[in-house]
């Protein structure tokens, strides 16, 4: 009566606005099935493609399967996924603004940085260090840079990525990373993959999207493939006016043919009949020598074995010139690193040339000679004592 509202009325106004609120971001933080199966299809490109060179870096096979598309919140994923596990930051740079990231767990990263540093996948004890982060960061850099070739040329543009960065994360404790908690405040798309890893790995990881990025995705995708679609499809009738005139070409000679219209296939045997009269020409080159056969036995130029091609003087000189490094060696050591370490003015080193044997003469690396050391004035100078042949 007094025009004031009752706390009832406010609660039902406010909540009505709440719900009203709430299915507007339902709607916003949800893919189409469109969207749905682009972005999947996406990353199990980009995925396989990864797959391929973690294998290579890891010289161990590396199976990936095809992706789980669904969505999840930080709760959600904290019940669902080990802890603590690995998150990768990704971030493009160039053709695509976004960024997204891939989660492993802590004993995958041991093994897969185990398998880097050269061991066999089973040096996982103790904690993750620095070092692994590092490993890891490395490989996830050539993984995701394969990833974003080939989503370059999916696209058909330019995509990059700057380095990935990679913290050990606590799902349970609050997020030190400002920008994965930021990442990580809402809801997000969550693609899923398992990963084997030879007999080592049988494991999951993935990836997490923002809306606004899969649906970037999604647009760049899609918008590459209309293009390509408008233009097959203004390419595809212009061989047609060309195909006329080949099917008008064979007509052309029915007018010479004006009184066998009431059989057509007599004609037809009698075009073959003009090539069979040709055919005695074609014939002829084959069929003339024939009649007249001369045949006579091959011959060949004697063969000399005591003139060889290569020593021919035109041959030899053609090759005058070339310059070409002689290389006289005293003798040779080995010697380990910490003994080369040890070297001062002063060392002796000591060859396996006994004094007053002859040296080796190398011609461009290639032994040819043995020869004694003089001196001819101030140089040192070998005669050379034996020729190897």
């Amino acid at each position: 009566m007094d025009g004031m509202l009752s706390q009832e009325e406010i609660d039902a106004l406010t909540g009505g606005a709440s719900a009203s609120s709430a299915s507007v971001t339902e709607s916003t933080k949800t893919l189409t099935d469109a969207e749905r199966d682009a972005v999947g299809e996406i990353a199990n490109i980009n995925m396989g493609t990864a797959a391929t060179t973690l294998s290579t870096l890891l010289d161990t096979k590396v199976t990936i399967t095809t992706p789980r598309v669904s969505y999840v919140t930080m709760n959600e994923l904290s019940k669902q996924y080990d802890r603590p596990c690995v998150f990768i930051h990704i971030s493009y740079i160039d053709g695509i603004d976004g960024n997204n990231i891939l989660i492993l767990k802590e004993q995958d990263v041991k093994i897969i940085t185990d398998l880097m540093m050269g061991g066999d996948g089973s040096n996982v004890d103790g904690e993750l260090t620095e070092l692994h982060l590092s490993a890891i960061s490395e490989a996830m850099n050539q993984m995701m840079g394969s990833a974003a070739t080939s989503l370059s040329s999916m696209l058909e543009k330019k995509v990059d990525i700057s380095p990935p960065s990679a913290s050990l994360v606590d799902l349970n404790d609050t997020i030190e990373d400002a920008s994965i908690a930021s990442f990580l405040d809402d809801q997000v798309v969550q693609i899923a993959f398992d990963m084997k890893i030879g007999e080592l790995v049988d494991s999951q990881i993935m990836q997490l999207y923002p809306f606004d990025f899969a649906r970037d995705l999604y647009t760049k995708f899609m918008g590459n493939n209309d293009t390509a679609a408008a233009e097959s499809s203004q390419a595809a009738p212009a061989p047609q006016p060309e195909a006329a005139p080949q099917m008008q070409q064979p007509v052309a000679p029915q007018p010479q043919q004006p009184t066998m219209d009431m059989n057509m296939a007599q004609p037809q045997m009698q075009q073959p009949a003009m090539g069979m009269n040709m055919q005695p020409q074609m014939q002829q080159p084959y069929m003339m020598p024939a009649q007249n056969v001369n045949v006579q036995p091959a011959q060949f130029q004697t063969f000399n074995p005591g003139i060889s091609p290569l020593l021919q003087q035109e041959n030899i000189d053609l090759i005058m010139d070339v310059p070409l490094e002689v290389t006289v060696e005293l003798g040779r050591s080995n010697k380990s690193i910490k003994e080369i370490l040890d070297f001062a003015p002063g060392t002796i080193l000591e060859l396996d040339k006994l004094a007053g044997e002859p040296v080796d003469v190398l011609v461009n690396g290639k032994y040819v000679a043995k020869g004694e050391v003089v001196v001819i004035e101030e140089n040192f100078g070998i005669r050379l004592v034996e020729i190897t042949k």
